[in-house]
């Protein structure tokens, strides 16, 4: 694929990227030659562009970890060519069992302007998304503050009831990140979030980890029937482990198994911990598992995530 390609509008977009390659994002202890490492591989995968992605941890230490790739970008034009921005998928989330996912529970807090404000300083306005509990949003004063700022703002590990989804769109929350994860893996029949949300579809931009894994591709079908491919945005959630074999590794300083089949889950868990799979593989499963056209891959990975996060 050209340089051309490359940078084009039309290639992949990936607003969920916690690592690649043997970098790790999440890593307070990542260094510039990762970080380019990384991106050079993103590219080489015909990778557009991503958003830099953060998961829970302590303000101090997101804190830390933000201002690190913001000096990455001032000083690697590769790196600020393929890192658009970045995605802080909580510390604003569920602490609940299952919920929680991956993420450690002793970092998360409920969400609140003060802290939301400490992390879009630290971002230096790179910030692009943050992903939270609705309902551990008191009166979506966050999302409200988040959305004003032209963050996007997304629901995520998190089990908001019907009304509290409604008052959190009206105050700005316009996306659901990795839709059907970051939930138990066993849910109520009919009343369970990821309901309320396809209920909801119209007001939201949905996204997908169309691995096979997280999303059975029956299911992602299914899903895509209601909220069509107008609303639907496809992300890997691709973590250091990505383009390497079987082993453990760290995830935000803690330990992640990967297995014969690629899938990334903490030891002991049966939830998933992001995944492994990589761009052309992604595109390979729209085609083919999902008998998606040229045309409707490009609207899933490439414009509607621009347009989601105002890129």
């Amino acid at each position: 694929m050209s340089r051309m390609n490359h940078l084009s509008d039309k290639a992949f977009f990936d607003i969920q990227v916690n690592g690649y390659v043997g970098a790790d994002f999440c890593s307070e202890n990542l260094t510039r030659e990762e970080c380019h490492r990384a991106c050079q591989a993103l590219r080489d995968d015909g990778v557009g562009g991503i958003l830099a992605t953060l998961i829970t941890d302590r303000l101090d230490a997101l804190e830390r970890k933000l201002h690190n790739l913001v000096q990455f970008r001032k000083e690697d034009s590769l790196v600020r060519e393929m890192i658009a921005g970045f995605h802080v998928e909580g510390p604003f989330i569920s602490p609940k069992t299952g919920f929680v996912g991956a993420h450690p529970a002793e970092c998360v807090c409920p969400a609140n302007v003060n802290d939301a404000g400490r992390l879009l300083d630290a971002g230096e306005g790179l910030v692009r998304l943050i992903t939270l509990a609705p309902e551990y949003d008191e009166a979506c004063q966050t999302t409200a503050f988040l959305a004003a700022k032209g963050v996007t703002v997304s629901a995520g590990h998190c089990d908001p009831d019907l009304d509290t989804l409604k008052a959190a769109i009206d105050a700005g929350l316009s996306m659901v990140t990795h839709v059907g994860n970051g939930c138990p893996v066993t849910l109520p029949r009919h009343d369970n979030f990821v309901q309320r949300v396809l209920s909801l579809a119209k007001d939201l931009w949905l996204c997908f980890i169309p691995d096979g894994v997280h999303v059975e591709f029956f299911a992602l079908k299914n899903y895509l029937r209601i909220c069509g491919i107008e609303r639907a945005i496809m992300v890997t959630d691709a973590i250091v482990a990505a383009g390497l074999g079987p082993s453990a590794y760290d995830l935000s300083g803690a330990p992640v198994e990967i297995d014969e089949d690629g899938v990334a889950r903490r030891p002991g868990s049966p939830n998933l911990a992001g995944s492994t799979i990589r761009g052309p593989q992604l595109m390979k499963n729209l085609a083919g598992e999902m008998g998606m056209s040229e045309e409707e891959i490009q609207v899933v990975t490439s414009q509607n995530p621009r347009k989601a996060v105002k890129i």
